[in-house]
């Protein structure tokens, strides 16, 4: 395919390219001109510009009409071609079609998320849209921005997920918390108290370095201590931890209540008040009218107001 020369091209005024496909059109200067809503004089010029850079007379008079020549007749079906590509990008629409689009949405999730969205995402892509396919990606907060930036994200889901000025946010729910035991290892109430909260080994999530990992601001915030014995990278890793120890995992309310019981784990509501950042969904600004995008972020959103695991009223301290 030939390269188009930006720099020599820019130079050539391309609404002459309209006005000789008007004067092909009319065969005459002035009813080209009165259809593109010119003055004769300016059609008259266009003309004259066109002869000197196409080296031809390219319509030449003949009784009471412009004759086009031989050059005039071989320009004009490329012209015409030329405009109407030209017109038929400028009215498309961007139109996304999931039934019929074949199409990798990159999405970077938490490690919450990608628990609680790609099973349910995936099945209602299966439904809507069997030519779409979900990329998830695991990232680390700091690494959101870069990602997007670079293409290799189309968009991102988490609780502590940047948002910068070059990127669109959106709250997609707020982060509640819930301890979890397995019964059978630790002989504990529910909900459990605040003095057996507090003097209980511990596993949590973690993807820093810190032991304490997800919930460490949390604790601070709330002035406590938490001995905590585990941390893992992800949620289903302090499940296990707490189904084989006797330990409380406190972990995301909504994976809780969709996984806990398959572990035979008992749910309590956590004694002291954890506040976490809300889960947000972002996506770059250029992304913010584009079809595609648009769709995916809508099937999110359903995801979510569908989800009977999901929307939970926030539990107070006890």
């Amino acid at each position: 395919m030939q390269s188009i020369d930006h720099f020599n091209l820019r130079t050539f005024d391309l609404n002459l390219l309209i006005a000789f496909d008007a004067m092909m059109e009319e065969g005459s200067v002035t009813r080209a001109a009165r259809r593109l809503k010119i003055g004769q004089p300016a059609m008259s010029h266009n003309i004259s510009t066109l002869r000197m850079l196409f080296e031809d007379e390219l319509f030449i008079r003949v009784g009471q009409t412009m004759q086009p020549t031989a050059r005039a007749r071989t320009l004009a079906g490329p012209i015409r071609n030329a405009l109407r590509q030209a017109q038929a990008a400028l009215l498309s629409a961007d139109v996304f079609d999931p039934a019929t689009e074949s199409r990798v949405f990159r999405l970077g999730m938490s490690a919450e998320v990608q628990l609680l969205l790609l099973p349910d995402l995936t099945a209602r892509l299966r439904k809507l849209a069997p030519g779409v396919r979900i990329l998830a990606r695991g990232c680390l907060p700091d690494q959101v921005d870069a990602m997007i930036d670079s293409g290799a994200l189309d968009m991102a889901i988490g609780c502590t997920y940047s948002r910068a000025t070059r990127q669109v946010s959106e709250v997609l729910y707020e982060a509640d918390v819930q301890c979890c035991y397995n019964p059978a290892l630790l002989s504990l109430g529910v909900p459990v108290g605040l003095d057996d909260y507090l003097a209980a080994d511990h596993a949590v999530i973690s993807q820093s370095e810190s032991l304490h990992g997800c919930v460490e601001d949390a604790l601070e915030f709330a002035g406590a201590d938490l001995n905590v014995v585990a941390a893992g990278p992800d949620f289903m890793s302090i499940l296990s931890t707490a189904k084989a120890s006797p330990v409380i995992a406190t972990i995301s309310a909504r994976i809780a209540r969709r996984y806990a019981s398959l572990m035979g784990l008992v749910i309590s509501p956590v004694p002291i008040d954890l506040r976490f950042p809300p889960v947000t969904l972002v996506w770059p600004a250029h992304a913010g009218k584009d079809a595609a995008s648009v769709w995916l972020r809508d099937q999110i959103r359903e995801v979510f107001s569908q989800s009977q695991e999901w929307p939970t009223p926030k539990i107070a301290a006890q």
